[in-house]
């Protein structure tokens, strides 16, 4: 096969594949010998008619189109290997008429990944960013940490908000109970919102042993449909009452939560991760406003067939995200007023920024000739391992080399980025 390219401008790379007349005959042999025995020729057993018949019988050209295919097939990522071309869509080929006896070109046009040369990316102005740690924000977080440490005790008392009640309860719509609005001994926290808008409300007040009917109306875009707009009663009987207790925040809680001795070591401890944390994000901010200048400042038509894909990866994680909830998208779409086609439309620029935003900063990492060491495949490995608590070499074995390369390119635009906030002015 000879490989010609024509041309090679706004990401779209043109060229032909010539095929000579013996590789067009190597074809036919190889469909013929490998869909004979699909033919039925009288006097022969399937699979053992010669080709001449099979011809003569069904056409001269009955395995022209899986000898074309076959051909294409493998000189297609030949030619492209050849040319060097980093293709991102699928090819649109011109298949010529074909003839006994004689070779073929293919022509074919395919969406490549854009040549990109990232300017005024050096010496960046950015401002600087400084996020403070004050004293009521490490009171919050020990708070916090009283309340992740909390004990939940029965009282002998009526419900208040913030109190979990044991209950069981049985749903009407007139006289009829529905499907699905049963239950015994659920345990319900008055103020989360798990349940539909008051329903929790109306239980504030009841203490053990009380029965109380809770009189709602189901939202009028209410996942099962039979039940959206409907008016609805809840026969609830509340078993138990129960509170959340707060340890107090001394030095024996110190001892219970931490390594620490004294009240006063866990709070300075505190204090210290949150001055990390506020270090972190701010270096991150002023990494990210390096990136958006960066990305200002460079402007480029990105392949659709990329962009697309983008699109399609989102969309499929925000059906994922909808499913654990018991949702379609279709339902979803029902409750917002949209068509699907109008939810793609909306995420599309921010798709559009994020992959070309990847872009710029890949060809950076090239054009600096930033690298992705061992070192960094490995650090990366082992925080997978370590996420999903499995040995290192256990998760090699599992992520093939799809997985590693794209690492590599995670490691590689991290690196860019760092490459830019190092070589910025901090003002």
């Amino acid at each position: 096969m000879k490989t010609t390219l024509i041309s090679k401008e706004n990401n779209i790379a043109k060229f032909t594949m010539e095929f000579t007349a013996e590789e067009f005959e190597a074809g036919i042999i190889k469909a013929y010998q490998g869909t004979k025995d699909q033919y039925t020729i009288d006097g022969f057993r399937k699979g053992k008619a010669p080709r001449k018949l099979i011809e003569a019988h069904y056409g001269e050209g009955v395995f022209y189109e899986d000898a074309l295919n076959d051909l294409f097939g493998t000189g297609y990522f030949d030619a492209i290997r050849e040319l060097d071309l980093k293709v991102v869509d699928r090819p649109n080929a011109s298949f010529p008429d074909l003839k006994k006896g004689e070779g073929f070109s293919v022509t074919v046009e395919v969406e490549c990944y854009p040549e990109i040369e990232v300017k005024d990316y050096k010496g960046l102005e950015i401002e600087k960013v400084e996020h403070k740690v004050a004293a009521e924000d490490v009171d919050k977080e020990m708070e916090a940490m009283r309340k992740r440490n909390a004990r939940v005790v029965t009282v002998e008392r009526p419900a208040q908000n913030g109190d979990t009640v044991v209950l069981d309860y049985a749903g009407f719509v007139g006289d009829d109970q529905f499907e699905g609005g049963t239950a015994e001994a659920f345990q319900l926290k008055l103020g989360s919102g798990m349940f539909i808008p008051g329903f929790e409300e109306q239980l504030v007040g009841v203490a053990a042993g009380g029965e109380k009917d809770v009189n709602v109306t189901f939202p009028e875009q209410y996942q099962a449909e039979h039940l959206a707009g409907a008016e609805a009663v809840f026969k609830c009987k509340v078993h138990e009452v129960k509170e959340e207790q707060l340890p107090e925040l001394d030095d024996e809680f110190a001892k219970d939560v931490s390594e620490y001795d004294t009240l006063e070591e866990l709070k300075a401890s505190v204090e210290e991760n949150l001055k990390k944390s506020a270090a972190a994000r701010s270096l991150n901010d002023m990494k990210a406003a390096a990136v958006e200048k960066m990305y200002d400042l460079n402007d480029f038509d990105m392949p659709k067939a990329m962009v697309e894909e983008e699109i399609d990866a989102r969309m499929h994680e925000f059906e994922q995200q909808l499913a654990y909830q018991g949702v379609t998208v279709e339902q979803y779409c029902g409750f917002v007023g949209k068509e699907v086609s109008e939810l793609r439309d909306d995420i599309k620029p921010d798709c559009e920024r994020a992959v070309k935003t990847r872009a710029l900063l890949a060809a950076i990492a090239e054009q600096e000739d930033l690298k992705a060491e061992e070192a960094d495949i490995e650090k990366e490995l082992e925080l997978i391992a370590i996420q999903y608590k499995m040995d290192k070499e256990k998760v090699k074995e599992l992520v093939g080399p799809e997985y590693l390369e794209m690492i590599e390119k995670d490691v590689k635009v991290r690196k860019a980025i760092d490459f830019m906030y190092d070589n910025a002015v901090i003002k």
